[in-house]
Formats: structure tokens, sequence, C-alpha cells
């Protein structure tokens, strides 16, 4: 490791864990790859100076009051923020919503926690770690109004698609942590992993297609189009859509 990545520059201290669930439950095949890049000067002292505030590591050793976590505004998960530009955007124009936001790319971490302060966005936590994990150990049932998963890993070889995040393990969890009503909103600008959504979502009792007939729906206006989701456009990427509701069964 180079002088220039030691653990302290990747993980500041006060921060988040390398690993904070470690050992203690049972090993899965995870659906995303650590990134374990080094923090710039003004990630690290945001991390450093809003973790404790702002910030958790998804352990597994507590069950956590969302309620309680933003002065009982309605929570939304959001899984994978990357670099937290979205996160901060959606949080901006929706006060009235809590944004529960989890990733594991410290970097990310420590500019949505700067994006957050600079704005003033009081309705923003950063866990760290496993999402699956957080939505198993750590959240009650029925506490989210919403789930969103923006541009997940596709991991498109065929003998990585038991890696994928969309699952019909991951959606039984999911519903049982939305109450009736919570939107599950994708987005992905892979296409096969696209139409795999679709029908691991279409042949899942526990949520409803709000798109009229079925299929894909227009990005809704209130997620914003991202720089990268704009330049993938621009080269003929096709970015699909996908919002399902909680049903009341």
């Amino acid at each position: 490791m180079s002088q220039s990545q030691t653990p302290s520059r990747m993980f500041p201290e006060g921060g988040p864990a390398a690993d904070p669930a470690g050992d203690r439950f049972e090993r899965r095949i995870r659906s995303f790859q650590p990134r374990r890049s080094r923090v710039t000067t003004g990630q690290a002292d945001a991390i450093r100076r809003l973790w404790a505030a702002w910030g958790f590591d998804v352990d597994g050793q507590r069950v956590l009051d969302p309620g309680a976590l933003f002065d009982g505004l309605p929570v939304v998960l959001e899984i994978g923020f990357g670099m937290g530009e979205t996160t901060a955007r959606m949080a901006a124009a929706d006060p009235g919503t809590g944004i529960l936001a989890v990733d594991v790319h410290t970097p990310g971490q420590g500019n949505l926690l700067a994006l957050a302060e600079r704005e003033g966005l009081a309705n923003v936590r950063v866990a760290n770690g496993d999402a699956f994990i957080l939505l198993r150990e750590m959240l009650p049932p029925q506490s989210l109004s919403g789930v969103r998963v923006y541009f997940p890993d596709p991991w498109p070889k065929k003998r990585h698609h038991k890696r994928r995040l969309v699952q019909p393990e991951f959606l039984d969890l999911a519903a049982s942590r939305m109450v009736p009503g919570a939107l599950l909103h994708c987005a992905t600008d892979w296409e096969p992993y696209a139409d795999w959504m679709l029908e691991t979502l279409d042949a899942h009792d526990a949520f409803e297609n709000t798109a009229p007939g079925g299929g894909f729906t227009e990005r809704p206006a209130f997620r914003p189009l991202t720089r990268f989701e704009g330049q993938g456009l621009e080269k003929g990427h096709v970015v699909r859509d996908l919002v399902f509701r909680r049903t009341a069964g």
C-alpha cells in the first residue's frame, strides 16, 4: 500500500469503518464491490466533523428508529449514491422527506456530507455498509416510505447475475420494511438488467407496476438527470426507470 493510500487517508479517524459488520453475520453473495479509494482533504474533513452526527456504520448491532433519525419525517432508503450529487438535489427539493443513503464508497460518503452541510440539508443521513444487513438487521418492519436503487452494478456477465441486487430475496426483505403504498424506484442504463428488474418485479406479489399498461416509465421529474447519465445519453445509452408500489397485501 502506498503512503498516499494509508488506512488513515482511506478511512478518516472517527469516520466509517472498513468492514462494520465483520464476521457477525453469515457470508452471502454480495451485490457490490467495496471501492477503497483515497479521500480528498475536503471529504476527510467533512467526515471527521460530521460523521458522528449524520453518519453511522451498518454493524447490525441495533435496531434503528428511522423516524427519530429525521424528527418524524417519512423516510426513503437510497441504496448506492455514488458521489451524492443526486441525493443532495433530491433532498433539497423535498425537505419533508428524510433520505437514508447507504453506500460503501468513502469518498462519496465524505462528498455527500459536505454537500449536505453546504446546502443546509437536515434531511440526509449517511450509512456505511451492506444495505442488505441494514434492511434485515437494523430497520423495523413498515418503517420506510420508499426505496431507491439508482444505477446499481449490472453484473453483466452471466456467471455474475447471482450478484445482482434486484432478486426475489431482496424484494421480500424490502417489501417487509416498506409501508403499503411506498414506492420502489429503480433506474439503470444497462438494458439487460432493466429487463431483469422488470421481470423480477412483475413476478413479485408485494409490488405492482405504476406504469400505465405495465413496463418501464419515463424518468420521473423528481429524479434529477445526473452528469454521468447525460453523458451516457449523448452516447446513445438507454436509461430505464421502473416505479413499483408496495401493495397492501
